[in-house]
């Protein structure tokens, strides 16, 4: 009657949950998650993301709040990003260099309790500059080599407030090793470089923007700095370039639509790597879920699980608070 090759059948393993959990190849942790807020001046302000359900721009107190929740619930890292005052915005991101701007009172706060939580900080021009691009300007031209400059004094600015995570998003030739030399030329040889590696100009992005503000001051595109979509071995040279000059963990972003690109870096070179599921992947599924089309927390951890099959050793996700609570359920 059994006719199956040797008797092979493949389902055994799967009959029962204990068994499924005994063979399971990947599984996600809190050790994973990286949680990235948003930060806005004032006090006691949680400002809704219309286009992010459930996230809040934090004023910094509010932000100390989340950061204890955060350690309480053993998330081992939190990525801030500021909503600049239009006010403070220049051409050449002058406020990124302000070392009581929004990102330092905040790093400086949280670092005040003394909890057991990592902080990263953006090292990118677009929050605080009125064209809303990564880089200095000269016409329609990015500037590399000033960005860069710019760039270096930037991070050491955060560095100096307790930043623990130094991570350039802005996509700069050459700035990875520049802004390895200048932190370790001011003592700073134990912060951590995490380096947006493979940052594609996306279509993803769209509601991060409306969260730090710069969607409304955004003049063009970002096509001449960030990665063209249709490319991988791009991000292979990316990625060799940025650990040749120092950055000690690299990331990849977005991340659903570019798992075979964390999946080639993790082949490739064997370093820490990370994925961003940013912020319309995010916005994605609540928005499905919201209409009935998916289920909520399935659909959630199973995108989190792809980044770990892929290769990934971690995660920043906004689903990162709902995650480690349910895990703490054991859910």
């Amino acid at each position: 009657m059994d006719k199956l090759l040797g008797g092979i059948r493949m389902r055994r393993n799967r009959q029962t949950d204990w068994s499924r959990r005994l063979v399971r190849e990947n599984v996600v942790t809190v050790d994973d998650l990286i949680w990235p807020i948003f930060l806005v001046d004032g006090e006691r302000v949680r400002q809704p993301v219309a286009s992010m359900p459930d996230v809040y721009r934090l004023s910094v107190d509010e932000a100390v709040r989340e950061a204890e929740r955060a350690a309480d619930l053993g998330i081992p890292a939190m990525a801030l990003f500021p909503f600049t005052d239009p006010a403070l915005r220049d051409e050449a991101g002058s406020e990124a260099l302000n070392s009581n701007n929004l990102t330092c009172r905040a790093l400086r706060a949280i670092k005040a309790k003394g909890l057991n939580l990592g902080l990263m900080t953006d090292v990118a021009l677009d929050p605080y500059t009125s064209h809303g691009h990564d880089g200095l300007m000269e016409g329609e031209t990015i500037l590399n080599d000033e960005t860069v400059d710019q760039l270096c004094r930037q991070a050491l600015v955060q560095a100096e407030a307790g930043s623990d995570v130094i991570a350039p998003s802005d996509m700069m030739d050459g700035r990875i090793g520049a802004i390895r030399e200048s932190l370790d030329s001011q003592g700073f040889r134990g912060t951590q470089i995490m380096a947006y590696s493979a940052k594609y100009a996306s279509a993803f992005y769209g509601p991060f923007r409306d969260a730090v503000g710069s969607s409304g001051t955004l003049k063009g595109n970002k096509l001449t700095y960030q990665m063209d979509p249709a490319n991988t071995d791009e991000a292979l040279r990316e990625a060799e370039l940025d650990i040749a000059e120092g950055a000690d963990m690299i990331m990849v972003k977005p991340g659903m639509p570019y798992l075979d690109i964390v999946r080639r870096l993790k082949d490739a070179f064997r370093v820490p790597t990370y994925a961003y599921q940013v912020s319309g992947e995010y916005a994605m599924i609540r928005a499905a879920a919201a209409n009935g089309w998916l289920d909520d927390e399935r659909a959630m951890f199973e995108s989190l699980l792809a980044f770990k099959r892929a290769g990934a050793d971690g995660i920043l996700t906004y689903f990162a608070p709902k995650v480690a609570e349910m895990l703490a359920r054991g859910k």
